[in-house]
């Protein structure tokens, strides 16, 4: 097991007595590729910037390696930062944009500047060309690569100075799906080749489940779970959780006992236990957990409101009781008809109440915007001057 490397104990930052991170209290180990993932203000950008230097928290301690570093200015840590916006330096060419930090020179053992030799610099940049694929490019000039070989730069150029850790806030964000895709792999092979700390910000869930050791899930200035990308995905612990990490549908229920929990008035078993008798829980079933059988069969039974058909699955939107479910299944139902569901032990996961409860799970307003589109007598004005809820 990887020591932590780096921990952050009882950090908070307020910025004119508005709190953005509220006591956040994270270990990252050696060589770990961890994700702060979060909708925009939760505070993830924020702990990367305390982490990197160009903050200091209004509390708490950082300490890195043991050591402890809040004064320690960014220059002076072991850690480089990739932005979304890569600062490349456009009179420079691939090679040069590399080689930037080397030429600069570093206190040598009696504290006097010590330039590298123009042999090192050289090994050393060829060698980062080589780990990120882009051998073969020094003499181009950074106008003239793709978004994604800039990016790749920008990294080379983070990486070439040997840091514990690397900073990376939300690199993907100007890049198109495809490209955006085929990064996501190149980074995490880029972070297995150097064997080195990654911290990786952003608001895409699909990014942090593909590339991630650890994620860390954020909201509101605190962290709302760390776990495996899988443990989030499958055992959340609160609605925020289950809702911002994919689709899921979330119910009131009654654990009944340890293996039974009711949702609309029917009980079900589950696997979770440990909960009191008759103690109000939300009940989390993810889109693809819910088998369509015929009506008769079904545990329960509702009516198809919505079909949105996404290439390799349909959307389905179901009214059970009033309440919207969405089920995602390679088998059309057509709008109007009635169904019956199945769902399996392990498809259904209870949680504590918590502050978001009942905040999230019912997908009528989904339905109603797909409704709207597809239902060519609503005028544009008279949509717009439609009550907002």
């Amino acid at each position: 097991m990887s020591k932590d490397l780096i921990c952050l104990s009882g950090c908070s930052m307020a910025f004119d007595d508005v709190v953005v991170l509220d006591n956040v209290n994270l270990n990252i180990k050696d060589k770990e590729f961890l994700t702060l993932l979060g909708p925009s203000g939760c505070g993830k950008t924020t702990t990367l910037r305390i982490i990197g230097g160009f903050q200091t928290p209004t509390s708490g301690d950082i300490m890195f390696d043991g050591v402890r570093i809040n004064d320690v200015p960014p220059h002076k840590r072991t850690i480089n930062t990739v932005f979304q916006k890569y600062a490349l330096f456009p009179h420079l060419n691939v090679y040069e944009n590399i080689a930037f930090g080397l030429r600069i020179p570093k206190p040598g053992p009696d504290g006097k500047k010590v330039s590298l030799p123009e042999e090192e610099i050289d090994r050393r940049v060829m060698e980062m060309l080589e780990v990120v694929n882009l051998k073969g490019f020094e003499k181009r000039r950074v106008s003239q690569l793709s978004g994604g070989q800039q990016q790749r730069v920008a990294i080379a150029r983070a990486l070439v100075n040997r840091p514990k850790v690397l900073l990376l806030d939300e690199p993907l964000g100007a890049l198109d799906l495809k490209l955006r895709k085929d990064m996501q792999n190149e980074l995490k092979r880029i972070q297995q080749a150097m064997e080195i700390t990654f911290v990786y910000v952003t608001h895409d869930q699909e990014e942090a489940l593909a590339m991630s050791d650890t994620v860390v899930v954020m909201d509101g200035g605190r962290i709302q779970q760390i776990g495996t990308p899988e443990d989030i995905y499958n055992e959340p612990q609160n609605a925020f959780v289950a809702d911002f990490i994919g689709e899921s549908n979330i119910i009131d229920g009654i654990m009944r006992s340890d293996g039974v929990v009711e949702i609309f008035n029917r009980r079900f078993a589950c696997l979770d236990k440990g909960f009191d008798k008759d103690e109000a829980v939300d009940v989390v079933i993810r889109p693809e957990d819910v088998d369509i059988v015929p009506e008769d069969q079904g545990q329960l039974k509702g009516t198809v409101t919505n079909v949105t058909f996404k290439g390799m699955q349909y959307d389905i939107i179901v009214d059970f009781y009033g309440f919207k479910w969405l089920i995602q299944t390679t088998d059309l139902s057509p709008v109007g008809s009635r169904i019956g569901i199945k769902i399996d032990p392990d498809g259904i996961h209870v949680m504590k109440k918590s502050e978001y409860s009942g905040m999230f799970g019912d997908y009528s307003s989904y339905s109603e915007e797909y409704e709207e589109i597809g239902d060519v007598s609503i005028e544009p004005d008279e949509e717009e001057s439609g009550d907002e809820e």
